[in-house]
């Protein structure tokens, strides 16, 4: 019988699907304009499933509440979080409902990371609802991490006070054609495969957060099966058997894949 979530470290819970904001390298946008007929489709994951899967994980884990979309557009946001009091809180989002959601955030999420990119047409906008939830916020949680994407004035950012992370930008279809090669563990296995779990707004399990519009990464559902089951799975034991042979060539989401668990810096 399973029992352990031996190796699991990190789960994203995608809370929505829904977002606020058009960002020209977003993979959505792009299926959106010119594959319709694989859209994503927008909602919310039932509040009765966000419980289930707080009772399920196992305690001091990251869970993280995104995937696709923007999480603060989910109307339990707060309720939902704090669920998960027994783990390490943390969400991305692009800021714009951060002030006007401040009262959900702020001593509610271990960590908050911000995401900016290169070309943004609300980069101001954005800039300026940073500075007031940071003055809302002052020595509070959650600790702040701003995200930039591509080339940008990192200068600007580090007067805010808070940790810059850097990123390059990949394909909108994929994590493929990254403008800089992507770190690689000497392991030779992908990370994500071995630490990361992905729920799905509809109860899906995806092996990781990579873009996935056909599904192809779908181990389980958690709406049928107990999640350490998904975890423990035969489909799932034999992605990670083909990665540790060195051969995720095999696997359809990981075929295309450049992405070994390992975010590079710009």
């Amino acid at each position: 019988m399973n029992c352990c979530f031996n190796g699991l470290t990190t789960v994203n819970i995608e809370l929505t699907t829904r977002c606020n904001k058009n960002c020209w390298m977003c993979g959505r946008r792009k299926i959106e304009r010119e594959y319709p007929e694989i859209a994503i489709e927008y909602g919310d994951m039932e509040f009765e499933l966000v419980k289930s899967i707080a009772q399920q994980l196992p305690e001091n884990i990251v869970v993280q509440f995104h995937d696709n979309g923007e999480p603060l557009l989910y109307e339990q946001f707060g309720e939902a979080v704090r669920l998960f009091n027994r783990q390490i809180r943390c969400m991305d989002t692009n800021g714009k409902l951060l002030v006007k959601k401040a009262g959900e955030i702020i001593d509610n999420l271990d960590t908050l990371t911000i995401s900016t990119f290169e070309k943004d047409e609300e980069a101001e906008e954005q800039y300026k609802l940073i500075e007031e939830f940071l003055k809302i916020k002052k020595n509070r949680k959650p600790n702040v991490i701003i995200r930039c994407l591509g080339s940008m004035d990192l200068d600007r950012y580090k007067k805010l006070g808070c940790i810059i992370a850097t990123r390059v930008l990949h394909s909108p279809m994929g994590s493929f054609k990254y403008k800089k090669n992507p770190t690689i563990p000497e392991i030779g296995i992908c990370l994500d495969l071995l630490n990361h779990m992905v729920i799905k707004r509809d109860g899906k399990v995806s092996l990781c957060v990579r873009f996935d519009p056909r599904g192809l990464g779908v181990i389980g559902d958690c709406t049928k099966n107990p999640l350490v089951d998904i975890w423990n799975s035969p489909i799932r034991k034999e992605r990670l058997k083909y990665h540790i042979e060195g051969k995720r060539k095999k696997i359809p989401l990981c075929s295309s894949c450049e992405f070994w668990g390992v975010p590079t810096g710009y």
